[in-house]
């Protein structure tokens, strides 16, 4: 019998552009998956990817939390 994991995840939009930004906030863009204006993405919930979003917040948003 397989176990089912109901993971939380997370929907984020890129709002800010990476242009001008330091080198450390364009990577974290693309560690998230996100490399152009308005792309989204649907994440797993980790402690990981919420700092990764906290740390460049004003360039992304949270779209959805389930």
């Amino acid at each position: 019998m397989a176990k089912t994991i109901s993971a939380k995840t997370v929907t984020v939009e890129q709002i800010g552009s990476p242009i001008r930004r330091p080198q450390d906030q364009r990577q974290t863009l693309i560690g998230l998956g996100l490399n152009k204006m308005h792309r989204r993405r649907t994440l797993e919930d980790t402690p990981a990817v919420r700092g990764m979003i906290a740390k460049i917040s004003h360039l992304v948003r949270v779209v959805d939390e389930s």
